[in-house]
C-alpha cells in the first residue's frame, strides 16, 4: 500500500512539473511571438528587398525567355504565401513565357502554380477549372507530386469551406485517395513524402502517427521556417482533435513565430491563436493577433479566410468593448471618490479658516493670511472639478495641493502662536515686526510657481499647443528660469475650466481689467477667430 501511495506521488508531481514545464514554454514562446510581431515590418522588408532584386533581373533585356521564365518562376515562389495579386500577375507572365517558347511541360508547370495561388486565395471553382486542363504525364516527378498534393489539398479546403455533413466525407475520401497518388512522385524520407503523411494522418485524424512524423520533419537536415511552420500548424490541428489544447497552443505558437520571420500572410496560424487566446480569457493577445490574422488576409486577398475571421474577430472586438466601458465605469468611480476626497480636504481649509477668524485682534493679518489660503483653495476646487472629465483625473495634482496647504496651515499655527504669545506679553512692537515680516508678494509668488510646476506637468505640451495658435512673430517666448507667462496663465487657468474672469483675477492678483485687457491682446494676435480661441485652449489636451 506504500508502495502504491509513493508511485502515486511521484506520478502526481512529475504531471505537476510537466504541466509547469508546458506553461513556461508556452509563456516565452508568447513573449517570443508579440517581440517578432513587433518587428513585422522588418521581415516583410527583407521578403520585399528579395523581390525587388528578382524583378530587376527579370525586366532586364539581356536575359533570355527561358532565364526570364525561371525567375518568374522564383518570384512566383517569394509572392505565393505573401500576396495574391502579385503572385497571380506573376502567373499570367510566366504562362505567356512558356506558349512563347512552346515548352509543353513549362506551360503545365505555369497552369499548376496557378491553380496553387487560385486555392490560396479561395476560388474553388477557378482552382478545379485549372486543374482539370493540367495534363500532370507531361510534368516532372516532383511536379506530379506538387501536382496530385494539390488536389487532395483542393479537396480537403473544400470539405473544410463546406462544413456539409453530406458532402464533406466524399471531399475528404478524394482528398485522400490523391495523396495516396502524390506519395508514389514522393522520395521516402524526404519533407514532400512526410507532409503528405502528415496531411493523411489529419485527415483520419491519426494523432499518434502524426506526432511521429512531425518528430521525422523536426530532424530533416535544411528544415525551412516555412515547412516547420506547416507542420507545426498541421500537428497542432490534431493535437486540438484529441482534446489536448495546451500541446495544440504551443504549436500554433511556434507556426506563428515561423510564418513572421518569414513574411507569410497566408496562414491560418495565427488565427487559430486568437480564438485559443479568447477562449483562454485572455483577450489582450486574442484582439492583437485577431487584428494581425484580419491583416494579413486582407493583404493576401484570401477570401475564405476573410469570411472566417469575421466571425471570430466580431465577438473579441465585442468583448473588448464590453470591458472597456467596465473600464469607463471604474474610471467614472474613482472620479467620484476622489472628487469627495477634495471635498474634504476643502471642508478642513474652510473650517481652518473659520477657528483663524476668532483671532480678534489680529484681524488684518489673519484676514490676508485667510484669503492668500482661500485663494488657494478655490484654485485646488476648480482643479479637482475637472476630475468630472475623462481622463483629466490627475490624483498628483490633489496630493501636490494637499501637501502645500497642510504646509500652510502648519504656518499659520505657528504664525497664531506667536502672535498670542506676543499678545499674552503685550510686544505690540515684536507683534509689528511679525506682521511686517509676512510678504503677501512672496507668497502669491510661490503660489504662481507651483501652480505653474504641476500644470505642466499635466500638460507638458501646453506651450508648444498653445503657440500653434499664432504666427512665428506673434508666439510667447519663455525666459530660461520661466515657466509661465501671465497671459499663459491666465489661459491655463481657462484651460482648467475656470473661464470667469473675476475670479481669475482673484486667484492671480490682477484687477479685472488688466484680465480682460491680457485676453483681448492675445485673441487679437491669434490667427483664429476671437469667438474660437476659448474652444481651441479647452481642446489642448493633458498627458
Amino acid at each position: 500500500m506504500k508502495r502504491f501511495l509513493l508511485f502515486c506521488g511521484l506520478l502526481l508531481n512529475g504531471l505537476l512539473a510537466g504541466a509547469n514545464d508546458r506553461a513556461g514554454t508556452t509563456d516565452s514562446l508568447l513573449t517570443e511571438l508579440n517581440q517578432v510581431l513587433a518587428h513585422k515590418k522588418e521581415y516583410d522588408g527583407q521578403r520585399l528587398n528579395r523581390i525587388a532584386a528578382l524583378t530587376a533581373d527579370f525586366a532586364s533585356s539581356e536575359a533570355s525567355d527561358n532565364a526570364r521564365f525561371d525567375l518568374g518562376v522564383r518570384i512566383y515562389e517569394e509572392y505565393k504565401a505573401f500576396k495574391y495579386d502579385s503572385a497571380f500577375a506573376y502567373c499570367q507572365r510566366i504562362t505567356q513565357l512558356a506558349a512563347q517558347l512552346r515548352n509543353p511541360e513549362k506551360i503545365e508547370l505555369a497552369k499548376l502554380k496557378l491553380a496553387f495561388v487560385l486555392l490560396s486565395s479561395g476560388l474553388f471553382k477557378e482552382t478545379f477549372d485549372t486543374l482539370d486542363r493540367i495534363n500532370p504525364t507531361l510534368l516532372s516527378g516532383s511536379d506530379k507530386q506538387s501536382f496530385y498534393f494539390l488536389k487532395a489539398r483542393a479537396y480537403s479546403d473544400l470539405g473544410n469551406f463546406n462544413q456539409d455533413q453530406v458532402y464533406r466525407p466524399g471531399y475528404y475520401a478524394r482528398a485522400l485517395a490523391y495523396a495516396d497518388t502524390a506519395l508514389q512522385f514522393s522520395r521516402p524520407g524526404s519533407y514532400d513524402y512526410l507532409s503528405v503523411q502528415e496531411f493523411r494522418a489529419q485527415k483520419m485524424n491519426n494523432l499518434r502517427a502524426g506526432e511521429m512524423i512531425y518528430a521525422q520533419i523536426l530532424r530533416l537536415p535544411h528544415l525551412t521556417l516555412h515547412q516547420l511552420a506547416v507542420s507545426a500548424s498541421t500537428t497542432a490541428y490534431l493535437y486540438e482533435l484529441a482534446g489536448q489544447p495546451g500541446k495544440a497552443f504551443e504549436l500554433l505558437l511556434r507556426a506563428a513565430i515561423a510564418d513572421v520571420k518569414t513574411a507569410t500572410k497566408e496562414t491560418t496560424a495565427i488565427f487559430k491563436l486568437s480564438d485559443y487566446c479568447y477562449r483562454q480569457g485572455d483577450l489582450q493577445n486574442a484582439y492583437t493577433f485577431i487584428r494581425e490574422a484580419r491583416e494579413n488576409a486582407a493583404f493576401y486577398k484570401a477570401r475564405q479566410r476573410q469570411i472566417e475571421i469575421s466571425h471570430v474577430s466580431s465577438i473579441i472586438e465585442g468583448q473588448k468593448i464590453n470591458i472597456i466601458e467596465s473600464q469607463r465605469k471604474s474610471l467614472k468611480t474613482y472620479a467620484i471618490i476622489m472628487t469627495a476626497l477634495a471635498g474634504v480636504v476643502i471642508a478642513f481649509a474652510v473650517v481652518s479658516g473659520l477657528a483663524l477668524r476668532k483671532l480678534r485682534r489680529a484681524d488684518q493679518l489673519l484676514s490676508a493670511a485667510n484669503g492668500a489660503l482661500q485663494a488657494r483653495n478655490d484654485e485646488l476646487h476648480q482643479l479637482n472639478h475637472g476630475l468630472n472629465e475623462a481622463n483629466k483625473i490627475k490624483e498628483e495634482y490633489i496630493g501636490y495641493y494637499f501637501h502645500n496647504n497642510s504646509q500652510y496651515i502648519d504656518k499659520l499655527e505657528n504664525l497664531k502662536k506667536r502672535v498670542e504669545a506676543l499678545l499674552s506679553s503685550k510686544q505690540y512692537v515684536g507683534l509689528q515686526k511679525l506682521v511686517d515680516g509676512v510678504n503677501i508678494k512672496t507668497e502669491r509668488n510661490e503660489l504662481l510657481r507651483g501652480f505653474d510646476t504641476v500644470f505642466l506637468r499635466l500638460f507638458p505640451n501646453f506651450i508648444a499647443q498653445f503657440n500653434a495658435l499664432f504666427r512665428e512673430e506673434d508666439r510667447v517666448v519663455l525666459a530660461d528660469d520661466q515657466l509661465l507667462t501671465a497671459e499663459l496663465r491666465i489661459f491655463a487657468l481657462i484651460r482648467l475650466g475656470i473661464a470667469d474672469s473675476e475670479q481669475i483675477s482673484r486667484m492671480l492678483g490682477y484687477s479685472i481689467n488688466t484680465i480682460y485687457t491680457y485676453k483681448t491682446r492675445v485673441k487679437n494676435r491669434s490667427v483664429v477667430p476671437n469667438e474660437e480661441f476659448e474652444a481651441r485652449i479647452q481642446a489642448i489636451e493633458a498627458v
